[in-house]
């Protein structure tokens, strides 16, 4: 679940810019020395060569697979890869987890009254980082014992 939420929703959706050493081809583009490069990570979670059904939530596409966040899988890299990768890495891999197992273990979670699922939107705005548009609101219920 973790690792799909990363693919949709990465912490931003830019990597920190880099700079072309050389001159070098991307899939048949040159990228000429000094050039400012700039990984879409956002559209990299989204892009329907590499993903089947890439605008869907689909978690298990993750099971039996070793594809890791650490940037050694160039089609997931939500925190960058090499030595510019993201510091908070292992942060966010061990609270991330936590957080999510904790909310989940300890509550059930409803809509706001008379609003449904299919109702809401999931759209995104670009910034720094990636947040919600509209901002979601759910409900925590206590479970009962």
């Amino acid at each position: 679940v973790v690792k799909e939420s990363f693919r949709l929703h990465p912490p931003a959706p830019l990597l920190v810019p880099r700079k072309a050493e050389a001159d070098v081809e991307v899939l048949g583009y040159l990228v000429p020395k000094d050039t400012q490069v700039l990984v879409n990570v956002w559209a990299m979670g989204r892009d329907p060569n590499v993903w089947d059904n890439p605008t869907k939530f689909e978690p298990e596409r993750f099971l039996g697979k070793e594809i890791d966040v650490k940037g050694r899988d160039y089609e997931f890299t939500p925190f960058g890869a090499g030595r510019r990768i993201c510091p908070g890495l292992p942060l966010a891999m061990r609270t991330v987890p936590l957080m999510l197992g904790s909310l989940l273990y300890s509550f059930d979670w409803k809509l706001p009254d008379g609003v449904v699922a299919e109702d809401l939107d999931m759209e995104e705005t670009f910034g720094i980082t990636l947040r919600k548009t509209k901002t979601l609101h759910a409900v925590p219920v206590k479970k009962r014992a």
